[in-house]
């Protein structure tokens, strides 16, 4: 994002299962499990569970340039899917990429019908991460495609040369591509619900009669029971902030709030560390979604991961050597569904 002051969120939803016979994937794709796209002259990581040892599988994969920086972006989010681990702290970790654009561009020659990637494309739409400006936040999957052609072809040379652990033998979760929304493009639908309820109860008054509530009505009675149980009010926000799109598996915006839904610890700040690089602070950057955990599916079969929500923090600078081939690890919080306490 270019400033705090935007706090601009933006909305991840799942956008159809990649078929790889169909579709190459690169860098500059968002989206889920299959194998990490790692930016050109990268090193591939192979993170372990700092729990039970096991390699991690790869789980979420964001193209995420940041306003006037020449670097191309990445946050790659990894996951235990070990049943015996519970899906705590030590069995999520993320890593964060970066390339300057020039090692890119100057690297192989750009097709001439091809115009150049800007880091800045992205946070000046604002729209989407890599999708068309003819096409809308939920369907924008068509040049997200044709990019990652273009791109994965330099960035598989590359990443021939880079050293790292053989992943073979890492188990793979099914992948999906990732398509976005600006958040408050969803504003009007609730407006305009509000309103209609409002219009009801005008109705309801004047006349004196009791008409069915209106759809949505009865879901936010229902939410209201849910909420009790939990014995506060942060579920409720959470659940609130959320049923504009129930289906989110993604929430970006870096230097924003997140979104706790549970009571986050009193000495949160604390908990965050500095950047293990520059010893700078770090900000939030993005969340996964309750929804995004139907999806996380071994490719052969198996058990789903299970959380509420995982929370991303990474360096406020974004701190890079241009030189620099290792990813740097950022700080994961993850929050258990609190419906999970139920059956315990």
């Amino acid at each position: 994002m270019a400033s705090p002051a935007q706090e601009l969120t933006l909305i991840g939803v799942c956008d159809g299962e990649i078929d790889s016979r169909r579709y190459k994937t690169s860098f500059l794709t968002n989206k889920v499990g299959g194998q990490p796209d790692w930016s050109p002259l990268t090193t591939r990581q192979s993170p372990r569970c700092g729990c039970c040892g096991s390699p991690l599988v790869h789980a979420v994969q964001i193209y995420c340039p940041l306003d006037a920086s020449p670097f191309h972006r990445n946050l790659h989010l990894f996951a235990c899917p070990g049943a015996d681990c519970g899906g705590g702290p030590e069995c999520w970790k993320v890593f964060r990429s970066q390339c300057l654009e020039t090692a890119v561009t100057t690297s192989r020659p750009t097709p001439a019908q091809e115009a150049p990637l800007s880091a800045t494309d992205w946070c000046d739409s604002a729209d989407d991460w890599g999708t068309g400006e003819e096409e809308d936040g939920w369907s924008g999957m068509k040049k997200v495609e044709t990019e990652a052609v273009s791109e994965s072809d330099i960035s598989s040379q590359l990443q021939d040369l880079s050293l790292g652990d053989s992943q073979e033998d890492i188990p793979m979760l099914r992948s999906f591509f990732i398509s976005v929304v600006d958040e408050s493009d969803l504003t009007g639908e609730e407006d305009d619900l509000q309103h209609a309820q409002q219009l009801l109860k005008d109705y309801e008054k004047r006349e004196g009669v009791a008409v069915r509530a209106l759809e949505g009505g009865d879901g936010e009675e229902k939410y209201e029971k849910a909420s009790a149980r939990h014995g506060d009010g942060i579920f409720s926000k959470f659940m609130k902030k959320i049923s504009l799109c129930p289906q989110q598996i993604l929430r970006y915006c870096h230097s924003g709030e997140p979104l706790f839904i549970s009571k986050p610890p009193p000495n949160m700040a604390e908990l965050v560390p500095a950047c293990g690089i520059c010893g700078g602070s770090r900000t939030f950057e993005l969340q996964l979604m309750p929804a995004l955990v139907s999806l996380l599916q071994m490719a052969g079969g198996g058990t789903e991961l299970e959380f509420g929500t995982v929370l991303v923090y990474s360096c406020t600078k974004s701190c890079w050597m241009d030189e620099s081939r290792s990813s740097v690890e950022e700080f994961c919080f993850v929050q258990s569904d609190p419906d999970q306490q139920l059956f315990k």
